[in-house]
């Protein structure tokens, strides 16, 4: 980022780096260095345990030595989005104005790329602090079609994400949780606009969006939890790499040891495969930062 360009403003080099703005001037979240060490640990333990709750955390944390109390854990927890997946009552929760739209998906066979989209939000832990990571997924060949990250759980960085994966193709289902982010007017309306059918978790269901899930512990135990990153920028490269090499390299054991990208791009003509890889490419070889379109 060159903040004295002479033909590119700040805004201008931020929107081809497909940064949000305010990720350019983050300066850390404000979380003690003991809040960041526990939080740490609970990122952890919640991917080896994603069904513990904010008792069960506590007990884990004073097992390690940790003395903390519940409403510290339920506070580190609600701010890193985190919820135990067991079935209750109340999971992904709304604004009381939102319209929350039923689940489509139950036994639907998923046989074609671009039939069905997914996207969900994480927790990412940095040396001295984190950020949030949204990103939507073809869910027929897991291919990572979309991705951002932001310092705060505002729905702009959701609907710039959408935006940015609409622009190239459009799926006939999009699926999410019951977040504020998704359910909100500005992002299902987007969907709307470009006639593809909504649909959102069941309150309790630990398996409506399970594919991303998985996608958020394989990016964690192969990429972040290796590199500890301490910047935002060296956390925005990372994961670029990351996601080409997800996205382009690594082969999948459910996709018959195929790569996500061979999968989706099965259901694209050949000027749109060509776009795409020649985009990826000049991206790879600039170094370019940014999210992954």
């Amino acid at each position: 980022m060159e903040w004295d360009h002479d033909d590119l403003s700040v805004r201008r080099q931020c929107e081809l780096l497909g940064l949000n703005r305010s990720t350019l001037y983050y300066h850390g979240v404000g979380e003690s260095k003991e809040n960041l060490r526990l939080m740490r640990l609970i990122d952890e333990q919640y991917l080896r345990r994603p069904f513990y709750g904010s008792r069960r955390m506590q007990d884990w944390l004073e097992s390690q030595g940790h003395e903390v109390n519940r409403k510290r854990v339920q506070r580190l927890m609600r701010t890193m989005g985190l919820v135990a997946i067991y079935p209750k009552p109340r999971l992904s929760l709304a604004a009381k104005d939102h319209k929350i739209y039923p689940y489509l998906l139950r036994n639907v066979a998923i046989i074609r790329p671009n039939q069905v989209w997914s996207t969900d939000i994480t927790y990412i832990r940095m040396a001295h602090g984190f950020m949030y990571l949204v990103a939507i997924m073809d869910w027929y060949s897991r291919y990572v079609i979309s991705w951002r990250l932001s310092n705060s759980l505002e729905v702009s960085f959701c609907v710039e994400v959408l935006e940015e994966a609409l622009s190239w193709q459009r799926p006939e289902v999009f699926n999410s949780d019951q977040g504020v982010q998704f359910t909100s007017h500005v992002f299902t309306s987007r969907l709307k606009d470009r006639a593809v059918a909504i649909s959102m978790d069941g309150r309790g269901r630990v398996f409506d969006n399970i594919f991303i899930e998985r996608l958020w512990r394989t990016v964690k135990y192969e990429d972040v939890y290796m590199h500890d990153y301490g910047t935002v920028p060296e956390l925005q490269r990372g994961l670029s790499d990351y996601f080409m090499f997800y996205c382009y390299e690594r082969r999948h054991q459910s996709l018959a040891r195929r790569t996500p990208w061979d999968v989706y791009k099965e259901g694209l003509s050949k000027k749109q495969r060509q776009e795409r890889e020649t985009l990826c490419k000049l991206r790879e070889k600039n170094g370019r930062v940014g999210s992954h379109r």
